[in-house]
């Protein structure tokens, strides 16, 4: 009696397996979660979703991680407020200017030059006409200007938003007036003491930034303040 419970149970198990061989019909599954996956596709289409899309728009007002909201308007009037309000939230040590010369030379010498001079290469080229000098008296650039034009961009000047974090369009505006200051020969600025450098404070940048103005796009015909 007993043989014949062991030969039983071992042709059942037997069978069991010819069963769960069949790939045409799979057997139940153990925890099926390692089969099937939870998460959705990107771009996928559910009809657990609203409109059965997946992929959402971020929720209104919500904040990317590490970008701070930029207060200033892209109009001729947020752009007069930048220039004579925003200052510049780094303090000015040697390694915040170099690291602002080597940003520099990235994005903004092939158009305004190592010098500044409006002399890039793509200027010389003949690609790009009317690049102005940092020591143009008729726009008088600030450290706001500079950055307010990095965010947004200018006439044929593109945005940098993306390109550059915050600080990075800090550290560039630091360099851009030490070109200014070159150019206009005036003597060199003297660096902070290097112990004296501290992280940009959220409370910091949010006195620097103000709303200003209503909204009035700027047009290809307004005169530019580049960098």
């Amino acid at each position: 009696m007993r043989s014949f419970f062991h030969k039983s149970i071992l042709l059942l198990s037997v069978a069991a397996c010819f069963i769960a061989c069949d790939k045409d019909k799979p057997n139940y599954q153990y925890m099926p979660d390692m089969y099937e996956p939870i998460g959705y596709e990107a771009y996928g289409e559910y009809d657990i979703f609203v409109n059965g899309q997946e992929a959402k728009l971020p929720a209104p007002g919500s904040i990317p991680r590490g970008w701070m909201p930029y207060e200033y308007e892209n109009t001729t009037e947020g752009r007069a407020q930048a220039k004579a309000k925003l200052t510049n939230p780094l303090p000015y040590t040697e390694d915040n200017v170099n690291k602002g010369k080597g940003l520099y030379t990235i994005y903004c010498a092939v158009c305004h030059g190592d010098n500044g001079d409006g002399q890039g290469i793509l200027a010389e080229r003949e690609k790009i006409l009317g690049v102005p000098s940092y020591d143009d008296p008729g726009r008088a650039i600030t450290e706001g200007s500079v950055y307010h034009v990095m965010y947004y961009g200018l006439n044929s000047m593109g945005s940098y938003a993306v390109q550059t974090s915050e600080e990075e369009r800090w550290q560039i505006a630091h360099y851009v007036m030490s070109l200014k200051d070159q150019l206009e020969g005036n003597d060199a600025r003297e660096f902070v003491e290097k112990g004296a450098q501290t992280d940009v404070e959220e409370s910091e940048v949010e006195a620097a930034q103000e709303n200003v103005g209503e909204e009035n796009v700027l047009t290809e015909t307004e005169d530019s303040e580049e960098e």
